[in-house]
């Protein structure tokens, strides 16, 4: 029985557990088990941040001691790594953990995925794959430490504020430093963009410090912990900076119906708005803009639950805008079978469209097509060339 949440977390990711999905996604032991700490961390970090949100925790304490839960956590706890590495997304557990994480991360899903990527060594693709097996890990040590401790949803927020200082303890001198950094970005906005855009940029600074306390928890005993983690601190605040430069600040903009959106400067959804209110710009065959936030399960064609937030606003945009027509293309970069990646990437556009039409959108607007491997944007000698080049990109065809 564990009295903290943090050793009850961590605990469920031994070598056993690390072992059995090193072997499934091809990886050694050793990335994998930094990519579950940084992943677990970054989840702790989520709850201790939005630990004072109404309903928040109510939500958290229903996942898992809800009766229609908590027979696939049981499971989990008996067998961790036998659970896990069989929980695919359409799964119980699978479902459960996508819930979880678009429960505590919301539009910066992507953000978080390529910082352990970075982090951990995975790159993006993999390291959303492995954030979605790490989260019903953490959810079952959530659930033990519930169970052993008989805790309500009042101590469960007691519990996790009272660790969340702990953690933030743990980090080296250094990297307190780019903590303070924050708000002095800020003051150089105006008071409504610098509000916004510390907003988006505090829990990905956050998860890049809880990073370095998760490594720092398994590796307290190995030397140079100090070079080892300022190193890694280097390394995810580098990869906070890119995701937060890559986005622009967010602001709010009103369409002609009214509907109000909040949307990144550089994001699609600008870029779209922009192109169909510039009466100069005509409709052609070669202007492409490429989606920012959406996210797919690694090799296959389904829309993780932090793609939502994108696909809202298209969907809002188009409805604001019925004259609009669009294409889908659908994108992978040059590993494996080209066959194969031509019918992922037309699954991928087309599972797009459609849930653009689910949402309200005439099935007559909308086009897809997958391009496999063709036109590539990045270099598909480097990982970051190949992470460009595996995108969804819309066209207009019509406005």
């Amino acid at each position: 029985m564990s009295s903290s949440i943090i050793d009850s977390v961590m605990g469920f990711l031994g070598p056993q557990v690390s072992g059995a999905l090193a072997s499934q996604m091809g990886e050694s032991s050793e990335t994998i088990q930094r990519g579950l700490q940084g992943g677990a961390a970054a989840m702790l970090s989520g709850l201790v941040s939005k630990a004072d949100e109404p309903g928040f925790i109510g939500q958290i304490f229903g996942m898992l001691t809800n009766p229609s839960t908590t027979g696939a956590l049981s499971g989990l706890i008996s067998n961790p790594a036998a659970a896990v590495t069989g929980a695919g997304a359409a799964s119980p557990l699978g479902d459960l953990g996508g819930k979880f994480l678009s429960l505590i991360f919301g539009s910066r899903m992507g953000a978080v995925t390529d910082a352990i990527g970075q982090f951990s060594g995975l790159g993006g693709s993999k390291a959303s794959s492995l954030l979605s097996m790490a989260a019903p890990l953490v959810l079952g040590g959530l659930s033990k430490f519930v169970r052993d401790n008989n805790t309500s949803p009042a101590s469960l927020i007691s519990s996790l504020k009272s660790e969340g200082p702990k953690l933030q303890g743990l980090l080296p001198a250094g990297f307190r430093g780019l903590l303070g950094g924050v708000p002095s970005l800020a003051t150089a906005l105006p008071a409504q963009a610098a509000a916004t855009t510390n907003k988006w940029l505090w829990p990905v600074v956050i998860l890049a410090a809880l990073l370095l306390a998760g490594l720092w928890f398994f590796n307290r005993s190995k030397e140079p912990v100090k070079e080892t983690m300022q190193n890694a601190a280097d390394t995810a605040s580098s990869a906070a900076s890119s995701a937060a430069s890559a986005l622009g600040d967010f602001f709010k903009t009103k369409l002609p119906n009214g509907i109000e959106l909040n949307i990144p400067q550089f994001g699609v959804e600008n870029k779209l708005l922009s192109f169909i209110q510039d009466n100069s710009k005509a409709v052609d065959s070669t202007t492409w803009f490429n989606f920012d936030r959406l996210t797919f399960d690694t090799g296959k064609a389904t829309l993780q639950p932090s793609s939502e937030e994108q696909l809202n606003n298209i969907a809002e945009i188009l409805k604001a805008y019925p004259n609009v027509h669009l294409k889908l293309g659908g994108y992978t970069d040059n590993t494996g079978d080209a066959a194969a990646n031509m019918a992922l990437s037309t699954a991928r556009a087309k599972n797009v469209m459609d849930a653009l039409v689910a949402k309200g959108i005439d099935a007559s607007r909308l086009a897809s097509e997958g391009y496999g491997d063709q036109y590539p944007v990045g270099d598909n000698s480097t990982e970051e060339g190949r992470q460009k080049n595996r995108r969804i990109a819309l066209r207009v065809t019509q406005k």
